[in-house]
Parts: C-alpha cells; sequence; structure tokens
C-alpha cells in the first residue's frame, strides 16, 4: 500500500510539471532565449525582417512606427509583401483609409500564438475586432510564422492583409438605393417606431454618436439590435425586394395605423418594421451552423430555409449577412402570443401594498410566481405593448389556493392609462369572473378586438365584493391574436 502511493505522488508530480510546462506562456519565457530581436522594439524588428519590407514602410509613412517604438507591449500581425501586393491601391494612396488599415494589424498587448482559448476576440487599435482562432489563423488570414519577439511585444507574420471590413450597420448604409429592406431600416432615422425614440434621438443629437449613444439614433439600432456595434457579433437575413415586399404585405392587415399626415403611410411603415425586427440574431451563424429555425429576441420563430440563400453569406466586421430571396414566416408564427405576467403589475389602484402579496408558487413541481390580494377593495394595473390589429382571445391563470370559497374578479381594458377613467374610455369590459378554488388550468374570460395595432397602457384586474371580501389572484393573462 506505501509503494502504491508513493509511485502515485511521483505520477501526480510528473503530470503536474508536464501541465506547467505545457501552459507555459512563451511571451513570458522570452528572455535569454537567444532571440537578437528581444534587444529592439517592435518596430526595428519589424523594419529588420526582409519579408514584410513593405508594410514596414507603411508603419512609417502612418506613424505608427513611433507608438511600436514606445514602452507598451503591442501584437502585430504583419503581412508578407505578396500579401500587400493584393491589397487595393485606393486603401493605400488614401491617408485615412490606410491608417485604419495598418492600425486593424495591431492589438495593445502580447497574444502568443502558444493558446488555451479554441477562439479569442480582440480589438485592435482601429475599432475593429478580430478573432484569434486557434494558433494559426486570425480572421480570414493565416500565420505563416509565428512568435517573434521583440523588447515590447510579438508579431506574427500573416498571408493576407488584414483590410478592415464595413460592420453590418455600414453594409446596409452601403445599399442605399439598391435594396428595399435596406432603404427602409436607414428611414428610421427619421421616423420614429415608439415615442421613446424620438426622446433618444435628441439624447444623441446633442451628445454625439459613439458606442454609448449611436444605437439611440435610428430606431431600429435601438429597438432590435445595435448593429453598428463592433463589440458584438450578429447575423442578419436581408431579402430581396420581390421576398420583402410579400412578406410586408402579409403584415398589413395587422398592423393597421391611422396618421394624422396624409403623406404618411403609417400602416405600411409598421408593417416593414415588424417584418425585418424578426431578422436579426445576436450571434454569428456561419453557414454550416445555421439551425434548421431560429426564434427572434421578439418570440418568432421561423424556418431557416438554405435553398433561399442568394449569392456566399457576406462576411462582416461584427457578424454576417445572408441575402435571401425570401423568407416565408407563417402568420400564425409571426402574430406571437402576449403573456402579462399577475407579479409584474405597473401600479395599482385604491387600498394599500401592504395587501398585495407576491408569491413563490408550485404546482405539479412547477415553481412560478404570482400575485393575490388579500380582503381589500383594491385594483392591479397592468400595460401591454406591440398589439396588433386584430381580435384577441383573453385567457388568465387565476389560482385560488388560499381560500376554500369562490373568487370573483374582472378586467377592463382601457384607452389612456390614469385618471378618472370614463366609459368611453373603455375599449372592453369583461363581465365578472367566479375563480373557483384549486383551479390550475387557463380559463377563457372573452374577446377584445383592436381595428388599429397599438399599445394597452392600462389593463386593471378589478376584484368584486363577494364573501371573500375583494380577494384578487392572477398567475399570468394571455392575449392570443386571430388570424383574420
Amino acid at each position: 500500500m506505501t509503494l502504491l502511493k508513493l509511485n502515485y505522488k511521483r505520477l501526480f508530480a510528473s503530470v503536474l510539471s508536464l501541465a506547467i510546462i505545457s501552459c507555459t506562456n512563451p511571451w513570458d519565457d522570452r528572455e535569454n532565449n537567444g532571440d537578437a530581436n528581444l534587444s529592439v522594439n517592435l518596430d526595428e524588428a519589424i523594419t529588420n525582417t526582409a519579408e514584410v519590407s513593405q508594410f514596414a514602410e507603411l508603419l512609417v509613412e502612418t506613424g505608427y512606427d513611433k507608438i511600436l517604438a514606445a514602452s507598451k507591449t503591442y501584437t502585430v500581425f504583419v503581412p508578407t509583401n505578396e500579401a500587400m501586393n493584393q491589397v487595393d491601391d485606393a486603401i493605400l494612396s488614401n491617408p485615412e483609409t490606410l491608417k485604419k488599415f495598418v492600425a486593424n494589424h495591431i492589438a495593445l498587448t502580447a497574444y502568443s500564438s502558444i493558446r488555451t482559448k479554441e477562439q479569442e476576440k480582440i480589438k485592435m487599435l482601429g475599432d475593429k475586432y478580430l478573432i484569434f482562432k486557434g494558433s494559426t489563423t486570425i480572421d480570414d488570414a493565416t500565420i505563416v510564422t509565428a512568435d517573434h519577439y521583440a523588447a515590447n511585444g510579438v508579431f506574427h507574420i500573416i498571408n493576407k492583409a488584414l483590410t478592415p471590413k464595413l460592420n453590418i450597420w455600414q453594409y446596409i448604409q452601403s445599399q442605399a438605393g439598391l435594396s428595399a429592406s435596406s432603404d427602409y431600416l436607414l428611414s428610421l432615422k427619421d421616423f420614429s417606431i415608439y415615442s421613446a425614440d424620438i426622446t433618444a434621438k435628441a439624447i444623441s443629437a446633442e451628445r454625439g454618436a459613439g458606442y454609448l449613444s449611436d444605437s439611440l439614433t435610428n430606431s431600429y439600432l435601438k429597438n432590435v439590435y445595435n448593429l453598428n456595434n463592433e463589440k458584438n457579433s450578429y447575423t442578419l437575413f436581408l431579402m430581396q425586394d420581390a421576398g420583402y415586399n410579400a412578406e410586408v404585405t402579409k403584415m398589413k392587415p395587422y398592423l393597421i395605423k391611422t396618421s394624422n399626415v396624409p403623406t404618411i403611410d403609417s400602416t405600411a411603415i409598421y408593417a416593414k418594421y415588424f417584418t425585418l425586427r424578426d431578422l436579426a440574431f445576436s450571434k454569428k451563424y456561419e453557414k454550416n451552423e445555421l439551425p434548421s429555425k431560429l426564434t427572434s429576441r421578439f418570440g418568432v420563430e421561423f424556418d431557416v430555409d438554405k435553398t433561399q440563400i442568394v449569392g456566399e453569406p457576406i462576411h462582416l466586421s461584427n457578424g454576417i449577412v445572408y441575402i435571401m430571396k425570401k423568407v416565408d414566416v407563417g402568420l400564425a408564427k409571426r402574430l406571437v402570443t402576449t403573456k402579462i405576467e399577475g407579479e409584474n403589475n405597473i401600479s395599482y389602484s385604491n387600498g394599500a401594498n401592504t395587501n398585495i402579496f407576491y408569491r413563490d408558487n408550485k404546482v405539479s413541481n412547477v415553481f412560478f410566481n404570482d400575485v393575490v390580494t388579500d380582503r381589500i377593495s383594491i385594483s392591479l394595473n397592468y400595460n401591454a405593448k406591440d398589439l396588433y390589429s386584430t381580435t384577441y382571445k383573453v385567457y388568465w391563470r387565476a389560482i385560488n389556493d388560499f381560500r376554500t370559497t369562490a373568487l370573483t374578479q374582472s378586467l377592463y381594458f382601457y384607452n389612456k392609462a390614469f385618471g378618472n377613467n370614463t366609459t368611453t374610455d373603455v375599449i372592453m369590459k369583461f363581465d365578472n369572473q367566479v375563480v373557483q378554488p384549486n383551479i390550475y388550468t387557463d380559463v377563457y374570460i372573452g374577446d377584445v378586438t383592436l381595428t388599429n395595432a397599438r399599445n394597452i397602457d392600462l389593463i386593471s384586474l378589478i376584484a368584486a365584493s363577494t364573501i371573500s371580501k375583494y380577494s384578487l389572484t392572477l398567475d399570468y393573462l394571455k392575449l392570443v391574436p386571430v388570424l383574420k
């Protein structure tokens, strides 16, 4: 037994030593390795490397030679002379684009090719991020020879120049006049989908665009995804005009809007928005990674039909764009159910909040939250956003497990949020509903029809006077849209 323990300790020590050696970072162990470049800075080391002389000249031309001669630590991905011969002259002859080009090859801090991460997004000195994959690939370039160390960093020689790519929003801007969907997305700089967008755009105009405010300049960037953000990665599907227009037409009956301005077709504007908002995703999906189905952040699911992809995917600095002949999303999936959680009331009317109880509950070992009120005349108030111009079937799950007798409660849908609401402000008043003890299923309350797509700013759950003295209960409301 003692011998086994001793052998185990020796084996463990050997494995540990191997692990330590394997995880060693060459940048940390660069001293005394005999490399003459360790006595010079990065600029000098690159200048002394004949196969990258063209890029070395650009460092001087743009002033980055002085930056790479400073005391900070950098990584430079240096294109070979052969790779530089493939770079568009328009980039090299324009001082502004040239500086961005050179900056896109330099990163702050040292990135060795000996890596524990499968891939890592690293920020270049410009505003772009590149993916360092494994030990041999940076963006779409391959490292020819790696880990040339200097006194203040490391450089890798690559077989392709890292010309800065447009990001997705810049690509959309480049398609102005060429794509109906791109034109519409750009128009949302001037048209505000929501009232909050007006305020956001005013703030952006006041403070100036940037990472914190460029998402405020356009209703799509603000409410869907900020496709101008270089830090994140996205996938966007853009349809050719015929497919796009067909989807918009399909949505128009459910997004009827009236406008006070005769020249503005609000129905078309909102139909386009609700068509395109579900085609952006907060992840980059390469073509071979595309799932058969995708679900947008707004709960709309559609089938990904790869046969509808036109041409090759467009690889951009913060993601990928697929041009599609069409993306056919069924109306049953487009018109998502609105679910309003009982515990998320926006306010209450009458009574005191000490009589409102937000519960952690459990039914059949499934945990959930709900709300109850106890023996007090009170109403709980909710709202619902982005409702379509159609009829909704209204359901609730109201769990009366705290009384042995039935409760009575009703729902009011109002035209305006708060104030002295009159009968003319009521969209729908549902009759009192009896909530029997220990019913755990959805209960159909009735229908409400909306002639215009809209928000409802006030939905009140109101207790009736019964033997249970005004008690209320609600797990959730469901508003289920009906297809026309």
